[in-house]
């Protein structure tokens, strides 16, 4: 495969493709090239391509593509929704004229590094709720633009049994001491506090790890000291995660003996099956769970709150994800006719229509709430700026989080845990951009 040339951005370094994916953390294996759309053989349409990723809603945004492309007479919008890597079609620059992707820090790598199109000047680009809109630049920032819009929040918190909670005169719970008791009378009445699916260790980082940490800790804050140290991250730095996340680690573990004695070897699906089938009056899981619960046993009744970790209400906040987001590459041919297409996407209709129909939250100020009694439980949180995005997606994957996540379970002993975190982050900041 011959070496693509120099991609340069005005004010930005040159990067070639090896480069690029080795910020994304991939290699070149498997990398396959997409096709550009183009408009049928004697039409006089402008066609553009848009790429999106999220499996489920392929038939959604199909159908929000038809109506766009029937509303008007200038624009063919063709839907791509194959697998084909965004990587290898972005460094090779066959870019996708729009996007709307899930927003990650692997996805921050073509925002860092200037690849996307300046946004702030779009009326859409006003609409969307400043603290929604710090969820990206927590990633990443090129200058002072705006290349990134959200579009659709998740926010994940406790997910609970409402039928158990009642026959056992629990209620909500709002600080940490109400949390434990809470578990306790769940454990005197034999019903398992919380379900634990340790065998899948993605449900340990993004649950007990990520809950722990965003319920005691500033996590952007924390990541931007972190930054700062670089190479000297250790156990003399101001900032580490031996120092600043050793409570962090003491509640991780207490979450752990909430769980039943099997939990080692349970994956994500049988905690599903059994939360469904009542086993259980909690699970750290999103909106993603929530479904498949509902599939299994329609009839179970189904809340959610965020996990306080404090005995401060007010300090208590929800897990999201920026679930989907909308840019536009630079360099692409037809700017204008995307930024049509993406304001279609931002405008309220169809946005806040999105989030309703999909267990998620919407990004725009003066959204209506959500109307499913499901994530209700989390709307306060979310509409008061009371979210924090996981401290387990602040790591590259080079970082083997889950693997020792998966030791801690186990051992469960904090020090060596958080060390080898320290060390790691100190190892890469020597060598990249972190």
């Amino acid at each position: 495969m011959p070496e693509v040339p120099l991609i340069t951005v005005p004010g930005s370094r040159p990067f070639s493709r090896r480069v690029l994916l080795t910020g994304l953390g991939l290699g070149a294996a498997g990398m396959t090239l997409g096709l550009t759309g183009c408009a049928p053989q004697g039409s006089s349409r402008t066609a553009i391509r848009f790429v999106q990723n999220k499996r489920e809603v392929i038939g959604y945004f199909s159908d929000l593509v038809d109506r766009f492309n029937e509303s008007q007479s200038e624009i063919l919008v063709r839907h791509d929704d194959s697998p084909v890597s965004l990587v290898a079609q972005m460094v090779r620059g066959s870019y996708p004229d729009v996007a709307c992707y899930n927003y990650n820090l692997e996805a921050s790598t073509f925002l860092g590094r200037g690849m996307l199109s300046d946004l702030s000047d779009l009326p859409e680009a006003a609409t969307v709720q400043a603290s929604v809109q710090d969820l990206v630049t927590q990633y990443a920032q090129y200058k002072d633009q705006t290349n990134v819009l959200p579009f659709s929040i998740t926010a994940a918190g406790v997910v609970y049994n409402r039928d158990l909670f009642d026959q056992n005169n629990v209620e909500v719970p709002t600080t940490w001491s109400e949390f434990t008791a809470a578990c306790g009378v769940f454990r005197d009445a034999g019903i398992i506090p919380i379900y634990g699916t340790f065998r899948d260790m993605w449900t340990v980082s993004q649950g007990h790890f990520d809950y722990a940490a965003g319920g005691l800790l500033d996590v952007a804050d924390f990541y931007d000291r972190l930054r700062d140290e670089g190479p000297s991250v250790g156990p003399n730095s101001e900032t580490s995660f031996q120092k600043d996340f050793a409570k962090v680690a003491e509640r991780m573990s207490e979450l752990f003996d909430f769980s039943q004695e099997n939990a080692l070897t349970r994956a994500y699906p049988d905690g599903n099956a059994a939360f469904a089938n009542g086993e259980a009056a909690m699970y750290l899981q999103g909106p993603w769970a929530i479904g498949e619960v509902n599939v299994i046993n329609e009839d179970v009744n189904v809340g959610t709150f965020p996990l306080p970790m404090t005995e401060d209400p007010e300090q208590t906040r929800a897990r999201v994800n920026l679930d989907l987001a909308v840019w536009i590459p630079n360099g692409v041919a037809h700017r204008d006719q995307s930024v049509t297409f993406l304001q279609y996407l931002m405008s309220p209709e169809v946005l806040n229509t999105y989030n309703q129909e999909n267990l998620a939250y919407s990004t725009l100020e003066n959204a209506p709430p959500v109307t499913d009694p499901r994530i209700q439980g989390l709307q306060e949180a979310y509409t008061e700026g009371r979210f924090y995005q996981g401290a387990g997606t602040y790591l590259p994957n080079t970082i083997p989080l889950q693997n020792y996540l998966q030791e801690f379970v186990i051992d469960r002993e904090a020090q060596p845990f958080l060390a080898k975190l320290d060390t790691d982050w100190a190892r890469l900041s020597q060598r990249t951009d972190l």
